[in-house]
Order: C-alpha cells, then structure tokens, then sequence
C-alpha cells in the first residue's frame, strides 16, 4: 500500500536544467502540446513534458504519485482574460471545481470573487482570507448552519434558491442589517454535456421555473421579507457548454421576468447572475468556450432586450469554474501493470482511478493521455487505462493511443485535469486522495499532500 504514503519530500522542487527558457503561459511556447494541456506545456528532454517549466516525470519522482500538477500561471492568465473580456461585469470562481487555500488567493489577487455552494468551501474561503463580501453562497440544499455562517461571516450574497430558504433566512436577519440575495430561476433551456449536470431545465431539484409562476411567486415572498435585499436573479444552465447560444436564450427568458417584476412591483433589479459552466477541451479536436464571443454577444443581447423592455441594464455577473482551472492541471499515475487478454484488448492499470476521477464513471467523459518520462521507438497500440479500484466501470482512458512497448514503471499524464476530479474524489477502497503540487516558473511547490491510511484511521472514534 506504498501509494498512501506520503514521501519525504522538500516543499520546492527545482525544474531540471533543460538549457532552454521557462514557457509563459502568456505566450505561445516553443513546441507546446497544445490541446488540452497548458499553455506552458511542451516537450521536455528524455520523453518527459514539461508544465510551467518544471517535467512531469521530476515531479513525480519528488512527491509520487499519482500527482496534481497545477500552473499557477495558467490560472491566472485565464482569470485575467475573463476580467479583460468581461471589464464591467463581476467575475465569480466556482469553487466547486477546485479549491484549496492558494486557489483562492490566486483568484483573490486577480479581482475575481468566489462562488461556494457549502459550508466546507466557505470556511476554507474564509480561513484563506478571503473577503467576505466577495463571496456568493448557493446550493438546492443549504442547512440552517450553513445560512447563521453565512451570516456570521456577512457575505456579499447568497443565491435563495427553494422555497425553505427564505423564511429560513428571513428569520436570520433584521431589517437594519439586511442580506443581498438573488433569486435562482430555471428559464428551460437545455444546455450542457450530460443530462446529469443540465440545470437549466424544469423536473429536476435546482431553482424556481420560469414557467408556471413558481419564480413569480418565490420572487414575491422575498421582496416581502423585510430583512432580505433581492439583488436580482441567477440561473445557471450546465455543465461544459461550448456555444454561446445559450445564455443568449437565457438572457431573453431573464430579461422577460425582469420587466415583469418591474410591472408588478415597482422595483428593478440591478444583477443578473448567468451563472457558469464554460467549457474546456479534453481531447485536442474539441471545441472550447469563447469567452471574448461570449462576452460581445451577450452584453450586446442584454442591452438589446433592456432597451426594448425599457429597464436599465443590469451589472452582469458570471460564474465560470472549470474553465478557470480545468485546463491548468495535469494528472500523473504510474503503470502498476499491463495485461494482454486473449480476445486482443489491453489494459494498463495504473496507481489511480475512479477514487481521484470519477467523471469517467459518471458521464463517460473522454481524455487523453500521454507516456512521459522516457521516450518510446516502438509502434502504437490501442490500450484502456484503467484505475485500481474494485470496479469493472473504473476506466480512465478507453482506447487511448500509446506506445506498444508500455509497461509497469512507466508514468502516464492525463491532462485538462483541474477540474470536478478531486473536488469529487473519494475514499473508495481506502485509496487515499492524491497530492497536489503547484508549478511556476520552473519550480514546483507541494498545496495538498497525499492521504495516508493514517488519515483514515483518525477519524474512528470507537470499536
């Protein structure tokens, strides 16, 4: 059970001398990948690659594996390219991508605010230093703690999005003291990769529909509410959604309700949340979300229908998560075995799996992977990559390209891994959660250490 041991390891880690500069994320770098990896990302000597100038392959020898490479750098950059296209709109990382204590400095010392969704993430904002009144709270199912915290902390806004919740916080707050809330409705637009994360449409648990007064109605009990100051209304449509179509759609439902609450209570709102949802690439021919198309086409809409309604125009809030840090990360394994069965397939079991992944077993979400830390002269051959957990669905990689001569030993990368991979792992078979280490300009620094079996072992209290 070597791999739930943490190794001994020094917190900075140098990069090999390769005799060529760092790549800048910034800028294209000389041979980069491309694709799904980071910007920083290019062919390293001895078939390794390396990210933010550091090689995959020295990493994981440093701190195991498997291992979380994260550029900073490439975070950054895609926060400040949202906060150039977006200038006058408000920018919200989504925390439920990915969050530890250096995530949320980097998007605290870029201007983004954060979006949480529990009471875990807006503790850990908070202990990082987060500013409260950046932070948005949401979720279909906040408990009573969740809101006196939220309170307690007094931040900016929290996201009503059933019925419970608002006498639930109404009875929190006085009138001298109010709390800014925005009210989540669901326009019913599809949109999104998986049925499984389309929040946009009706018969599921999120938010208030549009359609059968449901939204009017929660709308109505919260201007009543003395204590709560409705800020204006959110909505978010899904997960790894690559067209901008969309969220024009939503900007016409949404633009709608708003001269509608303005017809039948005097008031207009001055926010409209469109939540997130942007998509990344995971193999190198997909489309990736534009957030400079994005940004033109729906201000111009929402001015366009504003004008029409006669309403001034809303401050525009969006929400984006993955698209922040997804491809900013790349997941390193090691080869435990390969295994040639009779019928022609072949299978590389490696050191991780559905535990720090899920998302393949979930949605049947596609990567690509990559041998790195020795180069390869033969031939390739179509191969499974599959994890070590007790599971005929735990399948990283289905029917990836690699080299034939593929052994134990050898270290497999995977990238666009940033993102809904350990913010969802488990404990499944007690396979402790993997490391994360943080890259930039040549050197690497360890964020999260692995979990061991002694983590585990802590949290019984009793036999």
């Amino acid at each position: 059970m070597t791999q739930l041991t943490a190794p001994s390891v020094p917190s900075t880690v140098p990069a090999p001398s390769t005799g060529t500069s760092t790549a800048r994320p910034d800028a294209p770098a000389v041979d980069a990948l491309g694709g799904p990896w980071p910007a920083s990302a290019r062919p390293g000597p001895g078939g390794d690659v390396l990210v933010g100038g550091v090689g995959l392959a020295e990493a994981a020898e440093r701190f195991g594996t498997p291992l979380y490479v994260l550029d900073e750098a490439e975070v950054r950059n895609r926060a400040r390219a949202y906060r150039r296209a977006l200038p006058h709109a408000e920018v919200l990382y989504a925390a439920k991508a990915f969050l530890c204590s250096a995530m949320a400095d980097w998007v605290a010392e870029e201007g983004l605010g954060l979006d949480v969704c529990s009471s875990g993430e807006l503790w850990l904002a908070a202990s990082a230093g987060f500013p409260a009144q950046r932070i948005l709270l949401h979720g279909n199912a906040k408990s009573p703690e969740e809101l006196r915290l939220a309170r307690r902390l007094r931040v900016g806004r929290i996201v009503i999005d059933g019925p419970a919740e608002i006498a639930r916080l109404a009875a929190l707050v006085a009138a001298d003291t109010p709390q800014r809330v925005l009210v989540r409705v669901v326009p019913g637009i599809a949109a999104g990769h998986h049925t499984a994360v389309q929040t946009g449409v009706g018969g599921q648990k999120f938010g208030f529909p549009i359609e059968g007064g449901d939204a009017a109605d929660a709308i109505a009990r919260v201007l009543d509410q003395p204590g709560l100051e409705l800020a204006g209304l959110h909505c978010h449509l899904g997960s790894q959604i690559t067209e901008v179509e969309p969220y024009l759609q939503a900007v016409d439902a949404l633009v709608r309700l708003l001269a509608e609450i303005r017809e039948q209570h005097g008031v207009e709102l001055p926010e409209l949340d469109l939540g997130g949802g942007h998509g990344i690439r995971y193999l190198p021919g997909d489309a990736e979300f534009d957030v400079a198309d994005f940004a033109v086409r729906v201000t111009d809409r929402l001015a366009v229908r504003c004008a029409e309604a006669g309403l001034e125009v809303p401050r525009l809030i969006v929400e984006p998560g993955r698209a922040l840090v997804g491809p900013a990360a790349v997941a390193v394994y090691r080869v435990l075995s390969v295994k040639h069965t009779a019928d022609g397939h072949c299978f590389a079991a490696v050191d991780g799996g559905m535990s720090d992944n899920p998302r393949p077993a979930l949605y049947g979400s596609p990567y690509s992977v990559r041998l790195v830390g020795r180069r390869s002269e033969a031939g390739a051959a179509r191969v499974d990559v599959v994890g070590r957990h007790c599971e005929a669905g735990d399948v990283l990689v289905r029917d990836a390209v690699l080299p034939a001569d593929l052994r134990a030993g050898d270290l497999l990368a995977v990238p666009a891994a940033g993102a809904y991979q350990l913010s969802m792992a488990s404990g499944y078979n007690l396979v402790g959660r993997p490391a994360v280490a943080a890259v930039k300009d040549g050197r690497a620094r360890l964020l999260i250490r692995r979990e061991t079996v002694e983590d585990f072992r802590l949290r019984e209290v009793g036999r």
